[in-house]
């Protein structure tokens, strides 16, 4: 694991060393703040479900120009070549750099207990589908962050790494949305794929096996085809 933490602190030191994660949690914070008074303000009640539901969403769309540059950055500037000639495994670069963007969006979310923090003040907030929803927005983003990660290994161009990053979210999101209008095998199959369903069970209170499964089965996937994607420059 030692080139893992080395490859790890490398991404993490970058992101700050560049405007990219100053920008990025700057735009979340201010949105996640938004939402959060806008619930507070429609429902009037001690609860995150409302401005979660809609941070969830915001996510969708910021995590992917945190991962826009992991991979097709480097390719561009042609440092992957010297990186993946190093004594490193293509494994220790993916999961590597997969941890240094999940650990930017732990720091992004981090700040939002204040909001708990807030609520337990004036209020008294049911802790269940708080700490519930927190997790699920570690499992969600360690999906969002493979996603991000297997995409950007595909192109050389951050900004097509980001585009491309965010439709497949969303398609993600929509197509498990759209599940709920439908019955039978396809929609179920659908409400699987999608992320949606598996999201809204966290908000309830619910840590629910099959939920935290779907998450981490599919992030170890896209690391996986990631990993072989990486893999192939060598042939290439």
């Amino acid at each position: 694991m030692r080139n893992v933490s080395a490859i790890y602190q490398r991404e993490l030191l970058s992101y700050f060393y560049s405007p990219i994660a100053y920008v990025v949690i700057s735009v979340f914070l201010v949105a996640a703040g938004f939402f959060f008074a806008g619930n507070l303000q429609i429902h009037q009640q001690a609860s995150l479900k409302g401005s979660l539901d809609s941070t969830q969403f915001f996510l969708l769309l910021l995590t992917p120009v945190i991962t826009m540059k992991l991979f097709s950055d480097e390719s561009k500037s042609g440092t992957i070549e010297t990186l993946m000639t190093s004594p490193v495994t293509d494994f220790d670069v993916v999961f590597g750099k997969f941890l240094a963007a999940l650990s930017l969006y732990a720091v992004m979310i981090l700040p939002t207990w204040i909001y708990v923090l807030f609520l337990t003040i004036f209020g008294n907030p049911d802790f269940g589908p708080i700490f519930s929803s927190y997790i699920g927005l570690m499992l969600m983003g360690g999906l969002f962050v493979s996603v991000g990660l297997l995409v950007s290994s595909l192109t050389k161009n951050q900004v097509v790494a980001a585009v491309i990053g965010i439709v497949s979210l969303i398609i993600l999101w929509v197509i498990g949305y759209l599940s709920a209008y439908g019955d039978g095998w396809f929609y179920e199959a659908l409400k699987y794929i999608g992320t949606y369903d598996h999201w809204s069970s966290f908000t309830k209170g619910i840590v629910d096996t099959r939920d935290v499964i779907y998450y981490l089965s599919f992030t170890a996937l896209l690391l996986f085809i990631t990993v072989r994607n990486v893999e192939s420059r060598k042939w290439r």
